[in-house]
């Protein structure tokens, strides 16, 4: 087990050193040793813990994740980069959220399809599912992105648009499919160029990017996702570990970022600085915008409890994934977490992840 301790102060001067929450680092500790323990034990091959409040900075790295700057596949999390990458489209006035999304992709027609807005496919209230009935399919044939849009467009609504809350990863991959035809460059390429380019998020890439598969921290896949083969043998060439898996970029999960990195990204929404989208953008992002009845959500962002962190306030947004991963940031507080794990979310509960989620939200409160 490899680990590295970071204490820094100046990180985060925009936000004040004047805080009015606890911080408490033994308890910071604490949730360390936890990750320690589960990869001393083999339970975690590889986690990073990065945790931030106002000026003060925790991060502590196990396994082969030798620094902060190690490349996890960050899964779901992916989904408020995707967003965020859609969102500089809006900024330039080339969408509105109650846009039909059949303004942008034309043979979306039938069955309620016509209903369907920008903002029902970032808030997850479309009707379209989460997965493909196809997926494993299409995975198994290394179809390009392209495919999975195809049968995004054509596969069967699960109930009317705006009546319910359902996940939807593919409501994600046709909101970034809709900024590939305004703009005309793919969403690996409009993220280089929007988020990690201006924020110099050099250890980040929507799929590979420049980097090589040895340049990023593979994942333990036993009891993996459904949709990412389970762990089974016979799934080898499309699981979260292959190179068509990690090199496709898929919007909804499969980008790649150190903890440290998203870190900065996350920061844009704590601090409305503008870099990467108007501050009212920015705020708007992490609104809840799903009628009362309906689970609240943001655009891209997942709100109020993050997985199974208690003591966060009802302002807190962030995001898990099926990797074992989860992010979050306390505004009340001023405070943000990361937990990136190679463990998959369903392979054990409680996850490490969440019990160390836990630990930090008591920490800084």
């Amino acid at each position: 087990m490899k680990r590295r301790t970071f204490l820094q102060s100046g990180i985060a001067v925009a936000l004040g050193s004047r805080l009015h929450a606890h911080y408490d680092q033994n308890k910071l500790q604490a949730a360390a040793t936890i990750l320690a323990c589960a990869t001393k034990s083999g339970q975690i091959e590889s986690s990073s813990l990065y945790v931030q409040q106002g000026d003060r900075v925790f991060a502590e790295t196990f396994g082969k994740a030798e620094a902060t700057d190690a490349m996890f596949l960050l899964a779901s999390i992916s989904k408020t980069i995707s967003i965020a990458t859609v969102m500089t489209l809006f900024d330039e006035g080339l969408f509105r959220l109650e846009d039909p999304v059949q303004n942008f992709i034309p043979e979306f027609q039938k069955e309620g399809r016509e209903k369907i807005t920008m903002r029902h496919l970032m808030t997850h209230v479309s009707g379209l599912p989460d997965q493909l009935p196809e997926n494993a399919k299409l995975r198994s044939q290394h179809t390009p992105l392209s495919g999975f849009v195809d049968a995004a467009i054509r596969t069967p609504l699960l109930f009317s648009p705006g009546a319910r809350y359902s996940y939807s990863s593919m409501a994600i991959l046709l909101a970034t499919e809709i900024a590939r035809r305004i703009s005309g460059k793919s969403i690996a390429e409009l993220t280089q160029e929007r988020i990690y380019g201006p924020l110099k998020m050099t250890r980040s890439a929507m799929g590979l990017g420049t980097f090589k598969l040895s340049d990023v921290i593979l994942n333990q896949v036993e009891q993996a996702a459904p949709e990412s083969g389970a762990g089974d043998p016979t799934t080898k060439s499309w699981d979260w570990n292959s190179p068509y898996w990690r090199k496709l970029g898929a919007p909804w999960g499969a980008a790649h970022g150190s903890a440290k990195d998203l870190a900065t990204f996350l920061n844009e929404f704590l601090t409305h600085t503008g870099t990467i989208l108007k501050p009212e953008t920015s705020r708007m992002m992490v609104a809840n915008h799903n009628p009362k009845g309906i689970r609240p959500r943001g655009l891209g962002f997942d709100l109020g409890k993050i997985g199974e962190t208690p003591h966060l306030s009802p302002d807190t947004y962030g995001h898990t994934g099926s990797t074992g991963t989860i992010c979050w940031v306390d505004p009340q507080i001023k405070s943000l977490c990361i937990v990136l794990t190679t463990l998959p979310s369903r392979s054990v509960s409680p996850h490490p992840r969440d019990l160390v989620s836990a630990q930090v939200a008591e920490a800084v409160r």
